[in-house]
């Protein structure tokens, strides 16, 4: 499970909230990211570029040397030219890790603006999440779907509905989760038996509303489980059509070995599949289409 974003959120800060959960993870504890420095990195760039011109010259000043009386001093200028290029070396991975300031700084000012509309894995307990993961599933089924992208469902309402309702079984299972760990908390100071008899009733409510939103997620999962019968029938139709198409190939090679009528039978059974595939496929679409008005009700 990973960052849940509220669907009002543009699509593009969206996806930055949604591919940095770790980094959003960081945020949250306070954590504040470094400001770019572009200057040093251009200093940087442009002492490479010089190192890099003279480095002909000073590979051909150290040969003449070593082959020279002044040996030593050529091996001196070539240990000072490999420190050199390790200094350099380590200033380059020093940029890349600038590099990534720029990115970190705006995802900061993103997560700051956009602050209680997205959520992360540590906003929910270990139940919380999954029941979330239930409900992404039964989403992503409906969503990732032929028969939804070929508009058998309604493409346009499931794309606005269902991540608005994983957004609201996403916040509601965070305020859950939040609830139920100072719950926890609390019994776990050993209570007076007056306070503990208080505490029951809150104990109830926290029942009472992961039970209705458990049902929320349920009547979604009912849902997926009619967009995959759909699915399945989908696809079934699509082989059955298939082989309808071969049927020409088949019937002409029994015609020519005079086994026609040995097959005639199951010819016309697979022709019957078909119509059964398509009043299957038809009868899953129906139902869906009416599990989908229980959600929006």
């Amino acid at each position: 499970m990973g960052v849940v974003v509220d669907p009002a959120v543009p699509p593009e800060t969206a996806g930055m909230l949604r591919a940095n959960a770790p980094l959003l993870s960081r945020i949250r504890t306070g954590w504040v990211p470094p400001a770019a420095l572009p200057v040093p990195a251009r200093r940087r760039n442009t002492s490479s570029v010089a190192l890099l011109a003279a480095t002909p010259l000073v590979i051909a000043l150290m040969a003449v040397l070593l082959d020279s009386p002044a040996a030593p001093a050529g091996f001196l200028l070539l240990g000072g030219f490999v420190f050199l290029v390790l200094v350099k070396i380590a200033n380059i991975s020093e940029a890349v890790d600038d590099d990534h300031r720029p990115q970190e700084r705006a995802l900061y000012e993103k997560a700051r603006r956009h602050h209680g509309r997205y959520l992360i894995p540590q906003d929910f307990d270990e139940e919380a999440a999954a029941v979330l993961h239930r409900a992404q599933q039964a989403v992503g089924t409906v969503l990732r779907s032929h028969v939804n992208a070929e508009g058998l469902l309604d493409g346009p309402r499931n794309a606005l509905l269902l991540p608005e309702q994983e957004w609201e079984i996403a916040r509601l299972l965070a305020k859950l989760s939040a609830l139920r760990a100072d719950h926890r908390e609390l019994l776990g100071r050993g209570l007076a038996p007056e306070v503990a008899a208080v505490l029951k009733p809150l104990q109830g409510a926290l029942d009472s509303s992961e039970a209705a939103v458990v049902a929320r997620v349920e009547a979604l999962e009912r849902y997926a489980g009619h967009v995959a019968e759909a699915e399945r029938a989908y696809h079934a139709r699509e082989q059955i059509e298939e082989l309808r198409a071969r049927l020409p190939r088949y019937e002409e090679l029994l015609a020519e070995t005079g086994a026609g009528t040995m097959a005639v039978a199951e010819i016309e059974r697979l022709a019957e599949d078909a119509d059964s595939v398509e009043r299957a496929l038809r009868r899953s679409v129906t139902s869906a289409h009416e599990a989908f008005r229980y959600l929006e009700g």
